[in-house]
């Protein structure tokens, strides 16, 4: 019945003219500033899924900072720990005693996946690498020349690859200077540097006062009178980093850092500056053991303008339905304008740019990267080139900077294209990497480069452009979502965040849903690999958790809007991924579990890595495969695709197989239990987690329900429905909550980011309204969970918020996302940055689709088999409009709202399938014919 019921309702997108009404006016998609970027979460994303840029917008200096999503640290390599299954059960054994401390040492030593390289030569090489960095103190000494030395401003809360550094592992040195009041003779002074990342050695007039590790530990040192001498002393600080950032980060407190005091009290304090000296002692630290490898930065283009920064009416601009980013101002009276670009159908980034009077452009156009092995070359006349090659991997990469120009003079050197007393210019920048697949690093980059501006060589600027806004609005103009402009709607963005409140401009809900399905669009084409988590866009060579794929939640929330929202398409990348990762964790599956099928945890990369990793509380998490079939199944339910289907049935079958075997029953309960797991990311490693039970009935119900839809596999499918109700069921604890873990130890003060035993009621559908008390009890729960947390947290709120049809409550939560991520102190915390990305913080792009699905879901749900109108309608939001949302079943419909009550839908079936709509109290049956559309008006009778 479950099937019967989803198989009935289906959509095709069309696009229509919008119905009546003052609050359908055409409003402006785009996001806008009065001012260049001052931080990368300012800038302004540019993608085709492949390529990806960060545009500034500086007016004398502008940085567009680039991304070519392949490039990748790490290598093809084995990833699954052989022999780890023999402690499978003794692992099990453990938890089932109660000693889950034991569990978890058991798992960390003999359990984990592997990692690159190993870990033992990687000891014997880090301690002769140590040994001989801190024998060298000859900069610790008082009378030491560094008169060469550069400054840094201290502290670095961000780590000195923040200012200047990036890249930069290994050993540095910082000195500087404080007098020492006769007063203080005689006296033991308080040395208080605050935090520092990871290690540090410090010296004060020569003589080692303290060390330590750890980026928690704050660093207060005494140092002794004998140490001390009146008027100037010299304080020498060595700090150690083996990997990430490195150097003095301060504290998040407002306690005063980087002061000398005497003992006993801080009322009379010595401050020790904010600029020290500071020389790379040692930047070629031996490479660390990685579980998994990071997604890199490509490098960085920099145009540097002869006009200098003096200008008038600076405006950028993100136009979100022509993916253009848009550049105006003038100086002495000469109007210069810059557009860019992310071409899908000529691959490159394109940047045009024009001056109003004849001969006033002149510029010079540089190439750089962070990496620290590039060569920047002149190819010929009009072309200047970047090639580098990975540190602690295998991957090569290669981009060519190309520019043509009206007027003037075009030269290029090995450094530079300079550009002189020109009138406009063009200039496409290609890039690709030795990535052939995740075996294979074969590639030649330079030979796709080459082919790539052959492509672009002779085309007009005008043809290239047409052909970018025609193929992208073929996908970004199947949707739409119009609200009433309020009085800040036309504010710019940084503003319209600030000033947030419904009222006033509730027109940003929309326009922050139209900013995710661009996004989606920017960085999960079909051929590209799947969006990660910051997208495509990353600036650093050590980005916040790889900015790789984390698959316990994050990875699938990327892809929550893709069918709802109509960019199905979008979600190919993420099917190659599940084909590659199934390989990959056949493999896992037989080394850690000894069971067929595959298995997935809760981190992947480039190179498809599907072992444990990170550490065995949270990392021997076994149902990461089991979440990614969900999407095949959803997939098909909304296309009704069954070649589709058929092509992913063995994921699903391989999926469920894993756990057919990988179940064991609980001796306690009698019910078939997943153990070892853990609740992701809480409450360590543990036998049943609730929503390990959940995914896995509804990878059986899917798979099941697939057999039956291809003819095929009746006897596994038979086998699943048996097993299905000896999984244990989710259960009420004794604070009326929906219980986390088998036992009920629920903490009803605990805020912890993941609701993971929520994913029931959603992303999944094993809680509904249909057993109303375990959906009032996932309820409680989420209560006790309270309105904070990290942007994607929040996000995941939303959803669960308009899945109990309340969608006030799932408003507030949009209202909480919206939160500008920097507060008035500028500390960061979960919300929005300038940009609309997503703060986690730091920035994580999953909160932008997960929010957004949000949005949806109070819009249109048919996960029940009915398509339900506007069931978390939020009082704030009493009148509009969507045209092209999408349902299960393979429906597209138009929907308007006024006053808050449902004014007409129309429907257009894509397959002929009969389709329950249901609004309010009202239900109906409407039996379709393919690509038929069906208008009905507010009672839902047929007009």
């Amino acid at each position: 019945m479950y099937l019967k019921s989803l198989l009935r309702c289906s959509l095709l997108l069309t696009v229509v003219s919008p119905f009546s009404g003052a609050y359908a006016q055409k409003q402006p998609l785009r996001l806008w500033y009065q001012q260049p970027a001052a931080a990368w979460t300012d800038a302004l994303p540019l993608g085709n899924g492949r390529l990806g840029a960060m545009v500034f917008g500086g007016v004398g200096v502008d940085h567009l900072q680039l991304n070519e999503e392949t490039l990748w640290s790490g290598r093809p390599r084995a990833y699954s720990h052989p022999g780890a299954a023999q402690y499978l059960q003794p692992i099990r054994q453990l938890l089932a005693e109660g000693k889950q401390a034991e569990a978890e040492a058991m798992g960390e030593k003999y359990f984990m996946g592997l990692k690159d390289p190993d870990d033992s030569a990687y000891q014997l090489q880090k301690a002769d690498w140590f040994k001989s960095v801190i024998s060298q103190t000859a900069p610790a000494a008082v009378d030491y020349n560094d008169n060469n030395w550069p400054t840094m401003q201290l502290p670095t809360p961000e780590g000195w690859e923040r200012v200047g550094l990036e890249g930069t592992d290994g050993s540095l040195w910082f000195r500087t200077t404080f007098n020492v009041p006769a007063k203080w003779l005689g006296k033991d002074l308080v040395l208080d540097l605050g935090r520092i990342r990871d290690l540090d050695l410090t010296y004060v007039n020569g003589q080692l006062v303290g060390h330590d590790e750890g980026i928690s530990k704050k660093r207060k040192y005494t140092i002794p009178a004998s140490a001390l001498k009146e008027g100037k002393n010299t304080l020498a600080v060595q700090v150690i980093n083996f990997f990430d950032k490195g150097g003095f980060i301060g504290v998040k407190s407002t306690a005063r850092t980087l002061v000398v005091y005497p003992e006993g009290g801080d009322a009379d304090t010595v401050s020790l500056g904010n600029t020290w000296k500071y020389f790379i002692q040692n930047d070629t630290p031996p490479a660390l053991p990685r579980y998994e490898a990071d997604y890199l930065p490509f490098g960085d283009l920099y145009f540097r303008f002869a006009h200098g920064n003096n200008s008038r009416d600076y405006k950028r601009s993100l136009d979100l339905d022509s993916a253009l980013a848009k550049i105006s101002y003038s100086v002495n009276g000469v109007s210069y304008n810059r557009e860019y670009f992310i071409s899908a159908p000529h691959q490159c980034v394109v940047m045009h740019l024009t001056a109003s009077k004849p001969g006033a452009l002149s510029l010079q156009a540089v190439l750089n990267t962070p990496h620290k092995k590039y060569i920047v070359q002149k190819i010929d006349d009009h072309t200047l080139s970047l090639s580098l090659e990975v540190s602690n991997g295998v991957l090569k990469a290669a981009g060519y900077l190309y520019a043509t120009a009206t007027g003037g003079k075009l030269t290029v050197s090995d450094t530079a294209i300079n550009l002189q007393q020109a009138t406009e210019a063009s200039f496409y920048l290609v890039a690709a990497t030795s990535f052939k697949n995740y075996k294979e690093v074969s590639g030649d980059p330079v030979a796709v480069c080459k082919a790539a501006l052959s492509r672009v060589k002779g085309v007009p600027y005008n043809a290239i452009r047409a052909a970018h806004v025609s193929e992208y609005r073929k996908l970004f103009s199947t949707f739409s979502f119009t609200v009433p402009a309020g009085k800040n709607s036309d504010l710019p963005t940084n503003e319209r965040i600030r000033q947030f409140n419904m009222k006033d401009d509730a027109s940003l809900v929309p326009t922050f849903l139209m900013y995710s399905r661009y996004l989606l669009i920017a960085s999960s084409r079909p051929g590209t690999q799947p969006a990660n988590l910051q997208g495509i866009w990353n600036d650093l060579l050590t980005p916040p958790w790889g900015s790789k794929y984390t698959t316990n939640i994050n990875l699938q929330m990327n892809y929550w809007t893709a069918e709802v929202l109509n960019l199905s398409s979008c979600t190919q990348p993420l099917f190659k991924m599940i084909n590659e990762l199934a390989v990959a964790g056949h493999q896992t599956a037989k080394d850690h579990y000894d069971a067929p099928g595959w298995v997935l945890h809760h981190n992947t990369d480039l190179w498809r890595g599907t072992a444990p990793i990170n550490a065995s509380n949270h990392g021997i998490w076994v149902t990461g495969a089991a979440w990614l079939c969900l999407h095949i199944w959803e997939h098909f339910l909304y296309t009704q695709d069954t070649a589709f289907l058929r092509v992913q049935y063995p994921n699903l079958q391989g999926a469920a197989q894993f756990f057919e075997k990988f179940l064991v029953k609980d001796p306690k309960s009698g019910y078939l239990i997943s153990t070892p797991s853990n609740s992701p990311e809480h409450g360590g490693l543990v036998a049943g987690p609730t929503m390990d039970h959940q995914i896995i009935r509804e990878l059986f119900r899917n798979c099941s329900a697939a057999a039956a839809v291809l003819k095929t596999d009746a006897a596994f499918a038979e086998r699943l429905n048996t097993l299905i109700p000896q999984i244990a069921p989710n259960k009420i604890g004794k604070h009326n909550q929906l219980q986390e873990w088998m036992e009920d130890v629920d903490d009803v003060n605990d805020q912890h980011r993941h609701i993971s035993h929520l994913w029931g009621v959603f992303p999944g559908s094993d809680i509904t309204w249909k057993d109303s008390a375990m959906m009032k009890a996932a309820r409680q729960s989420l209560i006790y969970r309270g309105d904070g947390g990290t942007g994607w947290s929040l996000a995941w709120k939303v959803n669960v918020w308009a899945r109990f049809k309340e969608g006030d409550h799932a408003l507030l939560m949009i209202k909480n996302l919206f939160t500008p991520a920097i507060d008035d102190n500028g500390r960061e915390r979960g919300g929005v940055y300038n940009n609309l990305f997503d703060a986690h913080p730091p920035f994580q792009i999953d909160g932008n689709f997960g929010g957004s699905s949000g949005i949806a879901e109070m819009i249109i749900q048919s996960h029940t088999g009915v398509i339900e109108l506007l069931p978390a309608l939020p009082s704030e939001l009493p009148d509009g409009e969507v045209k092209g949302i999408c349902a299960r079943g393979g429906f597209v419909l138009d929907i308007t709202w006024k006053q808050g009550k449902l004014h007409q839908v129309k429907l257009v079936s894509k397959n002929g399938n009969t389709c329950r709509l249901k609004y309010g109290a009202q239900e109906i049956e409407v039996v379709t014919k393919k690509n038929g559309t069906y208008v009905f008006d507010s009672g839902l009778n047929r007009q």
